[in-house]
């Protein structure tokens, strides 16, 4: 990225947890947001247990922790003491950017509902991230992914008639909400910039995810339609799914009527165009199960990569189905760089691979700005830009307010 970093100049005061809080924290960060990360001292981040590799959860630097704190620093403060919390009041007055995703109540049990920090920052961008946001009757539930996974109605319109309601196999709703929380933030920030105001920004990720599930949500709340699971198919279209090669599984979405046409041509099919049964789009859909067993006579005679590199010339969207590992190492992706290196903080040290910003910015793609901070390892450099010395930072610690 060529010049300063979007967000050079803007302090984060991040205290967040295990994944939609910290995702948005870290989208913020690879913006060049200088991103504090406040943790619990001695436990910090639930995150720093948890991960595929026992013997960095062990070191407090479980994977899902690595994965969405990059480029964070990390201080310790006992918000339970007085001390802990006369200590987060001189941060938030001298932080833009306040983030959270305590169960509502929490802060405000704390002394920090949004009127106390409206006093200590009347321009301070305050940003909540919960399962259900600040208000209703569900407010307080306790919620991870896949509480909301089910709750928003995900669950009921993924995999097939037979398998669904069936969980999407990543953690989507924890994404979409710290990814609607960083939006939240840049956007207020902007008016911040323009008025001085600060913001109350309520982030729900039940919200966030019924927002983001698009016609399913539409065509029920305006065609009257009840959205029902139909596995790899599209509902809008056909043929729109995945179809069986010679040795794979290969996505087509030849929504076209143009599209189709070239396909038949591509597959030596021409003559599934005079059927009657296929002549519109219409008509496809209704007879979708009979187009797909007269394609997936043609596409069993080559493999997967073949038909890839055919059909990718051609005007029809289709291409093989990967595995996350062969995704990493794609040319399209290699070529983006959107995985980069950063050093590992581990005891062995050595490097990790982490996935960055999906923007690139003047052309460029965002570098990562640092590797994830061992627990509290910056606390004293960071206390002392907030005027704390060091023999503050010592009686802090006497009164384990750190």
């Amino acid at each position: 990225m060529t010049g300063a970093p979007l967000l050079s100049g803007v302090r984060v005061l991040d205290l967040t947890n295990v994944l939609a809080g910290p995702f948005a924290g870290y989208q913020l960060a690879l913006l060049g947001a200088d991103v504090i990360k406040i943790e619990v001292p001695d436990t910090g981040d639930l995150a720093r247990q948890l991960g595929a590799d026992a013997e960095l959860s062990r070191q407090g630097l479980g994977i899902s922790f690595l994965a969405q704190n990059a480029g964070k620093r990390s201080v310790t403060v006992n918000l339970k003491s007085q001390s802990g919390r006369e200590v987060l009041e001189r941060m938030l007055a001298q932080s833009d950017v306040l983030v959270e995703n305590f169960r509502p109540g929490v802060l405000e049990r704390l002394g920090f509902g949004w009127e106390r920090l409206r006093e200590l920052n009347p321009g301070l961008v305050y940003c909540a991230v919960s399962g259900f946001g600040a208000t209703g009757p569900d407010s307080r539930r306790p919620a991870y992914d896949q509480i909301i996974q089910g709750l928003s109605g995900i669950m009921s319109v993924t995999g097939t008639p037979e398998t669904a309601p069936l969980r999407v196999g990543y953690p989507v709703c924890d994404s979409i909400g710290g990814l609607a929380a960083a939006f939240a933030v840049v956007s207020a920030l902007v008016r911040k910039q323009r008025t001085g105001q600060g913001s109350f920004l309520d982030v729900s990720m039940l919200d966030a995810a019924i927002s983001t599930m698009g016609w399913v949500v539409s065509n029920h709340l305006i065609g009257s339609h009840e959205p029902l699971p139909m596995g790899n198919e599209n509902p809008t279209s056909a043929p729109s799914g995945t179809f069986t090669t010679a040795d794979g599984m290969l996505n087509i979405a030849a929504n076209r009527q143009e599209q189709f046409e070239e396909l038949c041509s591509v597959l030596g099919r021409e003559e599934l165009l005079d059927d009657p049964r296929f002549r519109t789009r219409e008509h496809r859909k209704r007879h979708r199960d009979a187009l797909r067993q007269q394609l997936e006579v043609s596409l069993r005679e080559r493999t997967a990569r073949e038909w890839d590199e055919m059909l990718a010339t051609t005007g029809v969207p289709a291409a093989r189905v990967m595995s996350v590992p062969e995704a990493l190492a794609s040319r399209q992706v290699t070529h983006r760089r959107l995985v980069a290196e950063v050093a590992s903080p581990a005891a062995e040290g050595g490097n990790l691979k982490l996935v960055g910003l999906p923007t690139h910015v003047d052309g460029s793609p965002v570098r990562i700005p640092g590797r994830p901070p061992r627990l509290g390892e910056h606390t004293d450099a960071v206390l002392a830009e907030f005027g704390f010395t060091a023999a503050d930072v010592t009686r802090l610690r006497e009164e384990k307010a750190l």
